[in-house]
């Protein structure tokens, strides 16, 4: 019965064994997570003491640990209470199967512990910022790697074309994280655009100017991103446009008298958004993957610094979280991708016998 459904169903069986493939992807990355975190040095609780022996020392100057080492036991016999307290002292998978039974059964992420609020609430205030910023690099990427990869494939060993896809090649290849850093040196010797992604006052208090000062503040991250996706974007729709121009196809339409734009855009544009649909997965994973640097070298508040500040403090709940989260958008994106691929290439027919 199964076997009859999914040969009258194919897309859906598609569909439902991609969702079981995304699911035992993240299952296996949230165990991966825990045990990298396992085997890093030390652990929340080593960070959280030594936050307050600082704090202790900026206060009260150096204060001396007693000389009978009763100070020092105390602090062991603390630290160990307070890993107890914080399910630490299990070992990891015992620890991840617990988080697992509260995220699915009770739709709680935890605490952040190192400030003790709800991760969910953490993870919510920075997920919009991410979300604005590589939603708006993809549809720039899109728009214009389509606009003059299609154009200039019509003008295919001109000194323009020559000279653009120089460009795009240059900026393809060139390192991600060298070019943010040139970018933010040049706009602080500039002063053209701020150093940081962010306006310094709240939406609250003026929505007009926010909004001003957020495009001012976010021009740098896109620029940045925009250059990093689409060279090769660009070049992949301009290389396939040219290899659909030369299909036996194209010359038997011209031989009918077509016309040259009904021919690249209803026959050679269309064949064009296969390789795109197929790629803009992977496209949206370097965007995700990438806006981590970029937020942390623009001090932009998004998912990507939430996590990396969260690794540095060990704090399991928030590093796991967020890195679920955007692996989820990521496989979601993906799976989404395979069902317009399916639907743009009538050829394509996911689940029919071989």
């Amino acid at each position: 019965m199964l076997k009859n459904l999914s040969q009258k169903f194919p897309l859906i069986n598609f569909i439902l064994s991609r969702v079981v493939t995304m699911v035992v992807l993240l299952f296996l990355l949230g165990f991966a997570l825990f045990g990298l975190m396992e085997l890093a040095p030390g652990d929340i609780v080593d960070q959280m003491m030594t936050q307050q022996i600082m704090a202790g020392a900026q206060g009260d100057g150096a204060k001396s640990i007693s000389n009978n080492g009763q100070e020092n036991i105390f602090s062991e016999q603390q630290l160990e209470k307070t890993r107890a307290e914080l399910g630490l002292d299990k070992p990891f998978y015992i620890q991840y199967f617990k988080w697992l039974k509260r995220v699915i059964f009770e739709h709680d992420l935890g605490v952040s512990l190192i400030s003790r609020a709800p991760v969910s609430f953490l993870l919510g205030s920075r997920l919009i910022n991410t979300l604005i910023l590589n939603l708006i690099s993809l549809v720039l990427i899109t728009f214009f790697s389509f606009g003059l990869g299609v154009y200039f494939s019509s003008k295919a060993g001109s000194r323009l074309d020559v000279g653009v896809t120089f460009f795009a090649l240059f900026f393809h290849s060139f390192p991600g994280i060298l070019l943010l850093i040139l970018i933010q040196l040049v706009a602080s010797i500039t002063g053209l655009f701020p150093v940081t992604a962010y306006p310094d006052f709240p939406f609250s208090s003026s929505p007009v100017k926010f909004t001003f000062s957020y495009m001012h503040h976010i021009f740098l991250p896109l620029l940045c991103s925009f250059l990093g996706g689409f060279g090769g974007t660009m070049r992949m729709i301009r290389a396939t446009m040219l290899d659909q121009l030369g299909m036996p196809y194209i010359f038997a339409l011209r031989a009918r008298g077509i016309s040259e734009k009904r021919i690249y855009l209803n026959h050679a544009f269309r064949n064009t958004l296969n390789p795109y649909i197929t790629g803009s997965a992977n496209l949206l994973a370097s965007l995700f993957g990438g806006s981590m640097i970029m937020e942390i070298i623009f001090a932009y508040p998004g998912v990507g610094r939430l996590t990396y500040e969260a690794v540095l403090q060990q704090d399991i709940n928030l590093v796991l979280a967020n890195s679920m989260f955007i692996s989820a958008l990521v496989l979601i994106g993906m799976v989404v991708s395979d069902i317009l691929l399916a639907i743009v290439d009538p050829r394509i027919r996911y689940g029919a016998e071989k």
